[in-house]
C-alpha cells in the first residue's frame, strides 16, 4: 500500500504538469502573435511596393483580429491572483421585483452560460430554485475552465435590468434586480475546522427533471454556518452524502478565504460586498428602453449593443474591471 507522501507527491507532480501545459500555451499564444504581426508588416510592405489597394482590406481583416488576440493575452497578464487560475462557483439570487426579477436571473444565468461556452468552459448547474410564475429565484452554477474565476469575479455585485416587462399587461417599463456572488473553487482538501454545531443542515427534494432517484428522496441539502450566515446548497449529485460532501466543500472554501482576510476591506475584496438587491447598490445598468445600453458603474464602461451582452460578450467589461482594479490595488 502507497505511502500518503506517495499520493500528496503524485498530486503535487500533476499540479505542475497542469502549470506547465499553461506556460506552453502561454508561450504558444505570444509566439503565434508575434508571427501575426510580422505577417500584417510584410502585407503593408508589399502593398506599399505593388501599389495593390486591394491589400488594405486584407490589411484590415488581419490587424482586427490581431487586436482581439492581443487584448484576449493582455488580459490573461491580469490575472495574477491567488486564486484567479481556480474554477468559478457563481450563485444569482433574484431580487426585489417579484417574477420580473426571476425572469432577469434567469437572463443572467443564460449570459454567464453563454459566457463559458464562448471560452470553452463547462458548466455545471449545483442547485437551483424556481421562481413561482416564471424565471429562477436562485441558481448556483460551477463553471470550470482555466482562469475561470480571474474573469467572473468582475461580476459580483447587484445587477439591474431596465425594460418593457412582459409580465405587466400594461405596457409600462419596470426596474428589476438580481445579485451574483462568485466564488474561486479550492479543490484541495483545506485544513478548516467546522464545530458541528455551528452548522444547521437541512435537506430537501431536488428541483426539476428527476430520475430514479431525484426528486423522490430529500437528496437535496442546504448548510448554514451560524456564525458567519454562509449559507451553501447542492442538488445535483445523485445521493444526499454527494451534495453534502460538495456542500461541505464550498462552505470550506468560502471560510478559508474568511480565514486568511485580514481586515473587513479584504473580506469584502474576496466575497464582494454583500448589499441589498435594490436601487442604489448596482455595479451594471443594462437598460432596454427608452434606449439600449449597458454599463458599468465602477469602471463607467459602457456599451450600446444590449443584446450581444446578454448573449455572453462580456470581455470588453471584463477588460475594464480588471484594468481598473489593478489600478485600485497598486
Amino acid at each position: 500500500m502507497e505511502s500518503p507522501d506517495f499520493w500528496n507527491d503524485a498530486e503535487k507532480a500533476g499540479k505542475q504538469v497542469i502549470e506547465l501545459k499553461s506556460l506552453k500555451n502561454d508561450i504558444e499564444k505570444y509566439q503565434k502573435l508575434q508571427n501575426s504581426f510580422e505577417d500584417i508588416k510584410t502585407l503593408i510592405e508589399m502593398g506599399y511596393e505593388e501599389g495593390d489597394i486591394e491589400l488594405v482590406e486584407e490589411v484590415a481583416e488581419e490587424f482586427e483580429k490581431f487586436e482581439e488576440e492581443f487584448e484576449s493575452l493582455r488580459i490573461a497578464t491580469l490575472l495574477s491572483e491567488e486564486y484567479d487560475r481556480n474554477n468559478a462557483i457563481l450563485t444569482l439570487h433574484a431580487g426585489a421585483g417579484g417574477t420580473e426579477s426571476c425572469d432577469w436571473a434567469s437572463m443572467l444565468a443564460r449570459m454567464y452560460t453563454r459566457f463559458a461556452e464562448k471560452k470553452g468552459y463547462q458548466v455545471e448547474v449545483l442547485d437551483f430554485l424556481d421562481g413561482d410564475e416564471a424565471g429562477l429565484k436562485s441558481v448556483t452554477m460551477q463553471i470550470n475552465g482555466e482562469n475561470a474565476y480571474g474573469y467572473l469575479k468582475s461580476e459580483k455585485g447587484v445587477h439591474r435590468l431596465v425594460r418593457i416587462s412582459p409580465f405587466n399587461a400594461a405596457g409600462k417599463r419596470q426596474t428589476s434586480f438580481a445579485s451574483c456572488d462568485v466564488m474561486p473553487d479550492i479543490e484541495e482538501d483545506i485544513d478548516i475546522d467546522i464545530n458541528e454545531d455551528d452548522l444547521r443542515i437541512d435537506t430537501y427534494r431536488s428541483s426539476g427533471a428527476g430520475g430514479q432517484h431525484i426528486n423522490k428522496t430529500s437528496s437535496a441539502i442546504r448548510i448554514t454556518h451560524k456564525p458567519t450566515g454562509i449559507v451553501v446548497q447542492c442538488q445535483n449529485e445523485r445521493s444526499q452524502f454527494q451534495n453534502k460532501d460538495k456542500a461541505m466543500q464550498m462552505l470550506k472554501a468560502k471560510l478559508y478565504l474568511l480565514k486568511k482576510a485580514e481586515n473587513a476591506e479584504k473580506i469584502s475584496d474576496i466575497r464582494g460586498e454583500i448589499k441589498d438587491i435594490n436601487f442604489g447598490n448596482q455595479i451594471r445598468s443594462y437598460v432596454m428602453q427608452p434606449y439600449t445600453m449597458v454599463k458599468d458603474h465602477r469602471t463607467n464602461f459602457e456599451s450600446g449593443n444590449v443584446s450581444a451582452v446578454l448573449d455572453g460578450d462580456l470581455d470588453p467589461f471584463i477588460s475594464a474591471y480588471l484594468k481598473w482594479n489593478n489600478l485600485n490595488n497598486q
